[in-house]
């Protein structure tokens, strides 16, 4: 059967249909090329596009992910509180008050943790007192019991250089630990300045707190002349002789004498009964 479409044409030669049209007007139109390698092209560059605006996308997602987060803080679901009742009030304020107690004493045994130690770690034990110490305080006794002196001045008497010449440390030492009753050592010295010196109450009592004298406590001084069973008159008497017998004085120099106060302190009446009595 014969076909009477036309024979098709070899490879590699033009398409005659295609062929330049010779002799056509200047002015007539130029079939366009064929758009099949164009649109190919076309797709390349689509599919291109769509990579590049896929991986745009990726990035953006990856950096709004990140930032959520890095800035973000997971929240919680809260959920609604119990309502609080007046028992459970009462129960917080007791435990709180428990809390607050115990934190008291626990307060109260630091700031006094000698409390805590036994009371016999303070002292310190016999063997451990240094030797020069142990002679300070005998020789305190000493001084307290043959001279009844004062606190004040046991610690001068052992610490002077013209005296005992202990360190100050020894003395302290030495007064802290003598067992003395300083009333009655204040009492004993004003016995002797009444008994020898025949002294007036306020000179007994000059004479005991004086920082140039015995050096005891006013409040010593005090129970001594109220306690001390002297004659005054008498002392006022013994003065007023001394006075006229080693000095030559008349009895109106030594009426002022005696009642100077810077002189023997007598009262006038004890001082008039001394000169009223020279002669007796």
């Amino acid at each position: 059967m014969n076909s009477t479409l036309p024979p098709s044409p070899e490879p590699g030669t033009p398409d005659p249909s295609f062929a330049p049209q010779f002799g056509a007007p200047e002015n007539a139109a130029v079939p366009a090329p064929p758009a099949k390698k164009r649109r190919k092209w076309f797709i390349a560059a689509g599919c291109g596009c769509l990579a590049i605006l896929a991986l745009a996308i990726a990035g953006c997602i990856a950096i709004v992910a990140t930032s959520s987060d890095d800035g973000e803080e997971p929240t919680s679901t809260t959920e609604a509180a119990p309502a609080v009742t007046e028992e459970d009030t009462a129960e917080e304020d007791a435990v709180q008050e428990d809390v607050a107690a115990e934190e008291e004493g626990s307060e109260d045994a630091a700031e006094d943790p000698a409390s805590e130690e036994p009371a016999d770690e303070a002292a310190p034990a016999e063997d451990d007192v240094p030797s020069e110490y142990t002679s300070a305080l005998n020789s305190a006794e000493t001084y307290s019991e043959i001279m009844h002196m004062s606190k004040q001045g046991l610690f001068d008497q052992l610490t002077s250089e013209y005296a005992d010449q202990f360190s100050e440390e020894a003395a302290q030492y030495a007064v802290d630990n003598i067992e003395a009753d300083w009333n009655d050592n204040a009492l004993k010295s004003a016995e002797s300045y009444s008994d020898t010196l025949h002294l007036s109450k306020q000179g007994i009592y000059d004479q005991l707190t004086s920082e140039y004298g015995d050096q005891f406590t006013e409040e010593q001084a005090q129970y001594a002349i109220d306690t001390i069973e002297a004659d005054w008159n008498q002392n006022a008497l013994e003065s007023a002789r001394s006075y006229r017998d080693t000095m030559d004085m008349s009895p109106e120099a030594i009426r002022d004498q005696l009642s100077s106060p810077y002189g023997d302190q007598f009262t006038q009446e004890q001082a008039d009964y001394a000169v009223e009595n020279l002669d007796g």
